[in-house]
């Protein structure tokens, strides 16, 4: 299941449909871009708690999942804590594959 979804993280940021930091998330989840946040298991507690209010208050889905390395490694960069999902298909998908697990 954990390489399925890095696959698709993977995909979604070949195609375009993935963001990732924590300023570019906020900006694009304000602008109503962002259809699932993705937070890391290793993000800090403050990081953590404000995207889970943000996408509360915003009604966007999100999950703890995964390390920054496994992230970061899936889409070609470097110590990502916070990656945003801009299609609503790679979205579900990713969140069908996560509940499916947990």
């Amino acid at each position: 299941m954990k390489d399925k979804i890095l696959s698709l993280l993977g995909f979604a940021q070949k195609s375009g449909n993935l963001l990732s930091g924590e300023n570019t998330c906020q900006l694009f989840i304000r602008k109503n871009k962002i259809k699932l946040i993705i937070i890391s298991e290793e993000a800090s507690a403050n990081s953590k708690n404000k995207f889970m209010n943000i996408c509360d208050s915003k009604n966007i889905p999100f999950m703890v999942f995964g390390s920054k390395n496994e992230l970061s490694s899936a889409i070609g960069k470097f110590n990502r804590a916070i990656i945003g999902i801009k299609d609503e298909k790679f979205s579900q998908r990713i969140l069908d594959l996560y509940k499916s697990e947990i």
